[in-house]
């Protein structure tokens, strides 16, 4: 990441923020992983389903950051 002259207008939300996008991503690899071992429709739906809330959850965190930016 470039190094920014001014600072962030909340350091503490952008650094949860940060925090957030990559928890999220790490969660979502492991349910991928998950994904490929399952059998069931039922499991695949709902392994699909928290990864997509996941990442609608990045998308609102890139948005915010981009205000705090």
């Amino acid at each position: 990441m470039a190094e920014r002259l001014l600072p962030s207008d909340d350091p503490v939300a952008e650094q949860v923020l940060e925090w957030t996008i990559q928890r999220d991503s790490q969660d979502i690899r492991q349910l991928m992983r998950w994904l490929e071992r399952s059998d069931g429709r039922k499991d695949r739906m709902t392994l699909l389903a928290r990864a997509n809330d996941l990442i609608e959850e990045i998308n609102h965190a890139m948005r915010r950051l981009d205000e705090l930016r």
